[in-house]
């Protein structure tokens, strides 16, 4: 028994299902019945997509969401954004550095050879008799120096003994003197790591520089997996592959690129935009919605290396203040420090970039989804309220994230008493303002660019049309009618 005609009004089919319009007939069967009248196809729909009589089932189909946008507008997405990609991976073939450039070994802060050690007993010690304790020049105990001096003339030392487990020298042991007011303790049974100078009088070889603390970052390493994966499931996981992904491209090409004398603002660009398309595309799928995500991501790296490398140049900001930048300078002279400091405000802002611009382009989708009548104006008006609240949130982010980093410095200014105005000027502390600025402004514009660009797309190809609304599972009640929204 057929169902009773329904007007010829729903919503026109999901694209790409030309020829097998089920439920969209003037009326249709139960799933008990397998065919439809020849009456049922006098609907507005051109005749080329009308079925033979006895060919139109009778029960619902679970479609997924329809598509927002034409197959014409994804070629035009795809003109743009397929030469963009050629060029970022052909950049990283030209580009590809085949590993870090050997050096001769300075000793220096991480410059040095190291090895696994062991500590295997620990015995208490007069500080006197190990020399171990220094009298102040002055003899003036008030100083932070001289207490320290004082404690350890009137304090036991430890002696360890520790034995390295890697390397040439595997099975040799040496004496490591710890005073009381150390900051570093050593207990017995401890994984240590050492340093290795092989100019250095035999006894004088080995010194313990740091605590093994692997096992507890492997632990909460797994724990983040786990979470991710537990949470997010199939899209967590491939979230986490991409993170791997980014961690190969930082490590496998930016960094040793940048270390062979390539242009480190030219190899932070193309890695960024690397990283930026494997992530997204992994994380989100290879459809517009991604695609307009990743060109609001691009536009506001653009403007973050333009201002970036403005503001630089303008501040004579070097790049050069610290130990570790200028142990870089000194082994590889070549590299420019400055840009160097460009590339890691790029690649700083990218993770947030990439959250920004893809909540924005998802925003908008969902509302045309929630509303397909509303014209680009009013999804752009409606998305960018949703846009100022996350602008707030993030910037506030980014600042608070850079502050944390910079606290101990910060508060070395706090103590010394020095104005707002002093601290600004000073370069370690500019380097981080003009990082934080930059970067700030790229997100603020990526949501309105963003927004602008995907209400565009998302409306482009539709004017005046519905979206359907996809049946969900089968028909109730015999009926295959679709619910309008």
């Amino acid at each position: 028994m057929t169902s009773s005609p329904q007007p010829p009004h729903h919503p026109t089919e999901p694209m790409g299902h030309t020829g097998h319009e089920h439920a969209s007939h003037g009326h249709e069967t139960d799933s008990s019945h397998g065919s439809s009248h020849g009456s049922s196809h006098g609907s507005s729909r051109p005749a080329s997509h009308d079925h033979a009589p006895g060919h139109s089932h009778g029960h619902g189909h679970g479609h997924g969401p329809a598509a927002p946008v034409s197959k014409h507008l994804r070629k035009v997405i795809a003109a743009v954004l397929i030469p963009f990609a050629v060029a970022v991976f052909v950049g990283m073939a030209v580009l590809w550095p085949g590993g870090a450039p050997d050096h001769e070994r300075t000793g220096v802060g991480f410059d040095r050879q190291t090895q696994q050690a062991s500590v295997v007993a620990l015995a208490k010690v007069d500080c006197k008799s190990v020399n171990a304790s220094q009298v102040p020049p002055t003899g003036d105990t008030s100083t932070p120096e001289g207490r320290e001096a004082q404690a350890a003339q009137t304090g036991a030392c430890r002696k360890a003994t520790v034995e390295v487990t890697s390397g040439p020298d595997k099975g040799r042991a040496f004496f490591e003197i710890v005073q009381p007011g150390a900051p570093r303790q050593l207990e017995k049974g401890q994984e240590v790591v050492v340093a290795y100078a092989p100019d250095a009088p035999r006894d004088l070889q080995y010194s313990v520089i740091d605590v093994h603390r692997k096992l507890p970052m492997a632990l909460l390493a797994a724990i983040f997996a786990i979470a991710v994966v537990v949470v997010g499931r199939i899209r967590g996981l491939f979230a986490l592959i991409a993170l791997v992904v980014s961690f190969g491209v930082l490590t496998l090409f930016i960094l040793p690129a940048i270390l062979q004398g390539s242009n480190p603002l030219l190899v932070a660009v193309i890695g960024a935009s690397a990283i930026m398309l494997i992530a997204l595309y992994m994380c989100h799928g290879l459809t517009a919605r991604t695609s307009v995500a990743v060109l609001g991501t691009l536009a506001s790296l653009l403007l973050i290396g333009l201002l970036g490398s403005l503001f630089i140049d303008w501040a004579f900001l070097s790049g050069n203040t610290d130990d570790n930048t200028g142990l870089i300078h000194g082994l590889y002279p070549e590299i420019d420090m400055s840009g160097l400091l460009l590339a890691g405000v790029i690649i700083g802002s990218l993770g947030v970039l990439d959250d920004v611009t893809v909540t924005q382009t998802s925003a908008v989708w969902e509302l045309h989804q929630a509303d397909p009548d509303m014209g680009p104006r009013a999804l752009y008006r409606a998305a960018i309220r949703i846009g100022r609240d996350h602008i707030a949130s993030v910037v506030n982010t980014l600042v608070l994230a850079y502050a944390g980093a910079a606290l101990p410095l910060l508060l070395l200014f706090s103590i010394a008493n020095s104005s707002m105005g002093s601290v600004a000027n000073s370069e370690l502390v500019a380097e981080e303002i003009v990082r934080t600025l930059v970067g700030s402004i790229g997100l603020v514009a990526s949501v309105p660019m963003t927004t602008a660009l995907a209400a565009l797309v998302v409306s482009a190809d539709r004017p005046g049309s519905v979206a359907a609304v996809p049946a969900q599972g089968p028909a109730r009640g015999g009926r295959g009618r679709r619910r309008k929204r």
